[in-house]
């Protein structure tokens, strides 16, 4: 291996760490110090992680998202779902059109072209599950708004994906020069989802299967790492989705094997450095510089998204009779942005290469500044809503 990523691997350990430690200080989230601790380290700091090593760590970034897929998929138990029905897929579709509505209308308004306006709309109902169930895990969040949290940032790429498909059909319809099927633009993204869902599940059985005959934690450990990345890898190859793949496995697994949580706790031995290196890396590839160069639509990328989250939500949990506290703070913690949002960029470019530069500008700006504030405005919901039950000081060094 070469000795550069050895040692890169080792300070972005050590400072996410010591800036873990530091945020504690203001009652942040670690997850707000691993961003910044990988900031400082990145091109637009220290340049101790260059831009050209940030791409050679995208196999820790895959792997971390699995992991954290794979945990969100784990809390599916059908009991709960059986208690609170379709409440979590209309408050994530209500939240989700409500970021598209707000975006698309507002920068509509503000003159800027219509078939932009609709693909970011469209990318602002993504919401990145990552930093979300990293506050969760951090400090123990337990109650309705953390449960209801959990389902629908789970169900929310789904609907961010068939969503962009919609947006993807009405941008072709007012552009002619795209030439190409609208059925299958439609159609595509059902598909990603629906194949994903199947491929969790069936995975899942295995995996079950193969637990029959391995009890030792060491072997658990192996299989699950196994399955769960194989899992990942096989959504990706065969252009599914790889974070809902994950979750399914994890639904599918919750719900058929009794020993989900050993296998949980085991996988949890495994994933802090590897979780720590992801959110360094994430905090080396943004790019301070690029913060001025967003503009206006930017600045109505970042507040629309924001407020349309949160009237969405909003409105669902009253839809759906949700309490007051659910209805009330779930909004807030909707705000990180990367995972699907990033992927979807590329889609949007091609469509509209002549804005491709602008695209790219406001959703990584924004995904940039929703990473930092969004785990603190999780943290504080959660706070307000009286479910985070175990002070952070009586915590050990966690990810």
């Amino acid at each position: 291996m070469d000795s550069t990523i050895i040692i890169e691997v080792v300070l972005m350990l050590f400072f996410s760490i010591l800036f873990g430690r530091i945020v504690k200080i203001f009652k942040m989230p670690n997850v707000t110090g691993y961003l910044i601790a990988g900031l400082l380290l990145g091109p637009s700091f220290f340049n101790l992680v260059p831009s050209s090593m940030v791409n050679g760590f995208k196999v820790i970034s895959d792997i971390a998202l699995a992991f954290i897929a794979f945990s969100i998929g784990s809390e599916f138990y059908l009991s709960y779902f059986k208690k609170v029905g379709m409440a979590p897929v209309i408050i994530a579709i209500a939240e989700a059109f409500g970021a598209v509505i707000l975006v698309t209308v507002t920068l509509i308004i503000f003159g800027f072209d219509v078939k932009l306006s609709l693909l970011l709309g469209a990318i602002a109902s993504a919401t990145a599950p990552a930093q979300t169930i990293m506050v969760i895990n951090q400090y123990k969040a337990k109650g309705s708004l953390t449960s209801m949290l959990m389902s629908v940032v789970a169900i929310d790429d789904a609907v961010a994906l068939i969503a962009f498909g919609f947006s993807v059909t009405i941008v072709k319809l007012l552009d002619s020069s795209l030439n190409s099927n609208l059925l299958l633009s439609i159609l595509s993204p059902v598909y990603e989802v629906v194949i994903s869902l199947v491929i969790g599940a069936l995975i899942g059985i295995l995996m079950k299967v193969v637990f029959r005959w391995f009890k030792k934690p060491s072997n658990v450990l192996c299989i699950t790492i196994a399955f769960v990345l194989f899992t990942y890898w096989f959504a990706e190859f065969i252009h599914g989705s790889p974070l809902l793949a994950c979750m399914a496995l994890g639904g599918m697994l919750v719900n058929i094997f009794s020993d989900t949580d050993k296998v949980i706790k085991i996988s949890e031995a495994f994933t802090p450095p590897i979780f720590m290196i992801f959110f360094a890396v994430s905090g080396a590839g943004f790019e301070v510089s690029a913060l001025p160069k967003i503009g206006v639509i930017g600045l109505i990328y970042v507040v629309m998204r924001v407020l349309g989250k949160i009237a969405g939500s909003w409105i669902g949990g009253r839809l759906t009779k949700q309490d007051d506290k659910t209805c009330k703070y779930l909004g807030p913690t909707l705000m990180p942005q990367a995972g699907v949002a990033l992927g979807l960029i590329i889609v949007a470019e091609s469509l509209i290469p002549a804005y491709a530069p602008q695209i790219r500008a406001v959703i990584l700006c924004s995904t940039f500044i929703y990473s930092i504030i969004g785990p603190v405005a999780t943290k504080l919901a959660l706070e307000k809503a009286g479910e985070i039950v175990i002070a952070p000081k009586q915590k050990s060094i966690q990810c």
